[in-house]
């Protein structure tokens, strides 16, 4: 399976890959990834000012929101596109737990930048299917 960051986005197209028939467990998933970026801006934040635990912390949680992505794919009905998501989200979890570990805030950079163009994939999604989106980021 081609598990690249640019061909998971490319086929980011469904909402098989959740198995997201009802409204609750779309807007579900979009409060995950908004979640998760803002934990990432939190920790660049905190990364800025050296303050190592409060960065390790918020690091922490977007790896926990982005596992809870993971973890909510419906691999029997998403298929190819479910088992590149989890690629693609095991990538990124990789990513945010090197940048702590390494204090590179290239990498969240790299991480809010994938997670934020799947967002706006799933808020796409979202409003085709007559769902609000949630909370826009700016």
């Amino acid at each position: 399976m081609n598990a690249t960051p640019g061909n998971a986005l490319g086929q980011y197209r469904t909402v098989t890959a959740y198995g997201a028939a009802s409204g609750d467990r779309l807007q579900l998933v979009l409060r995950l990834m908004e979640g998760a970026l803002e934990r990432i801006t939190t920790a660049r934040g905190h990364m800025a000012r050296g303050e190592v635990a409060a960065k390790g912390e918020a690091i922490g949680k977007a790896i926990g929101l982005i596992d809870g992505l993971r973890t909510a794919l419906d691999h029997e009905r998403g298929g190819e596109i479910a088992g590149n998501l989890a690629a693609l989200y095991d990538y990124l979890m990789r990513r945010l737990l090197e940048a702590n570990l390494n204090d590179d805030e290239r990498r969240l950079v790299e991480v809010a930048g994938l997670l934020d163009e799947i967002r706006e994939a799933w808020t796409t999604i979202t409003r085709s299917q007559g769902q609000p989106a949630a909370t826009a980021r700016s």
